[in-house]
């Protein structure tokens, strides 16, 4: 067993346009900086990423609204051309298929990682998920990949109790209003405060672990608080598998947050998760690409994330 890296190359073809910040690229960067350190090397790769079925959407979004994007997408695919769901959320005619195989891969690498095949697995994939709520798409997500893989490993695969881990600079809102009193799940996650989607300060439920932090906190900061607020809750709530909304977009490159953070500090922190799900959870980790929007930072940041999932 080791660390599975799954992606697929219809996870670029969802395109919001020139100059978007969530683009394709950002998947290239990791590959590229994978191969360029021999970190590729230490992957494994599974030989098949499907699509996800609508058996398995259901598990974290009405159907009303699964329906209503569907139809949305198809006058995308139809026409050819851009659509906009906010100013900031668009679809083109190959955002569905993109959509579909992102939380296809979630699926899988958890039933992949619950069966044994794998240790844990990192989901390249795009487009991110940690802003869809049960009824709306926005924050450039669609569809909630770690909400969706989550709820399959409770009410499909049989868990009783995993736990949700956000470290992106932007509160997983939509996360938080699919999870919220749901007493199988303990959500852990720090945020810039004061920063989209505005949200966060107060949780929803009982079962959130909400840590705002101001804007230019660094590392060492952040750090403590992890100490102070998650680790206590992590130990006492004894997950029996780890999912991880891994978001890059707090590194002090990344100009859509101001945040402090280095490559070093996402290594801190998923050493601390790697302790929690070897000692709780069997070692059973899915991490789930979110943010992290300057290409070399987002590289460097998630090579030291898979760094530490698979142990070289």
């Amino acid at each position: 067993m080791s660390t599975a890296f799954y992606s697929h190359p219809d996870c670029r073809g969802h395109d919001m346009g020139p100059g978007h910040p969530e683009c394709p690229q950002r998947l290239d960067a990791i590959e590229d900086h994978l191969l360029s350190t021999g970190l590729d090397i230490a992957l494994l790769r599974p030989d098949e990423v499907p699509l996800a079925k609508h058996s398995d959407l259901m598990q974290a979004h009405h159907e009303g609204y699964l329906l209503e994007l569907d139809e949305f997408m198809q006058q995308a695919v139809l026409t050819g051309e851009h659509r906009a769901l906010d100013p900031d959320t668009t679809v083109c005619p190959g955002t569905r298929q993109a959509m579909l195989r992102a939380a296809g891969a979630a699926v899988a690498a958890t039933d992949a990682v619950i069966d044994g095949t794998y240790r844990n697995a990192f989901c390249a994939i795009r487009p991110p998920g940690h802003h869809a709520t049960r009824s709306e798409a926005m924050g450039f997500c669609f569809y909630n990949n770690v909400c969706i893989a989550a709820r399959h490993a409770l009410n499909v695969r049989g868990l009783q109790r995993v736990a949700i881990i956000d470290f992106d600079v932007h509160h997983g809102n939509g996360t938080e209003d699919i999870i919220a009193g749901d007493e199988r799940v303990l959500m852990c996650s720090f945020f810039q405060d004061q920063l989209y989607p505005y949200s966060g300060g107060v949780p929803m439920g009982d079962n959130m672990v909400n840590v705002p932090v101001p804007a230019y906190t660094r590392g060492m900061d952040v750090r403590e608080l992890i100490e102070m607020y998650w680790m206590p809750r992590l130990q006492e709530f004894k997950p029996e598998m780890v999912f991880i909304s891994a978001g890059f977009d707090a590194h002090r490159e990344d100009d859509l947050g101001q945040l402090g953070l280095v490559e070093a500090d996402y290594a801190w922190i998923t050493q601390r998760l790697v302790d929690i799900a070897d000692r709780y959870s069997k070692g059973r980790i899915v991490s789930c690409l979110e943010g992290g929007y300057v290409l070399s930072s987002l590289a460097r940041s998630v090579a030291a994330h898979l760094r530490v999932l698979a142990d070289v």
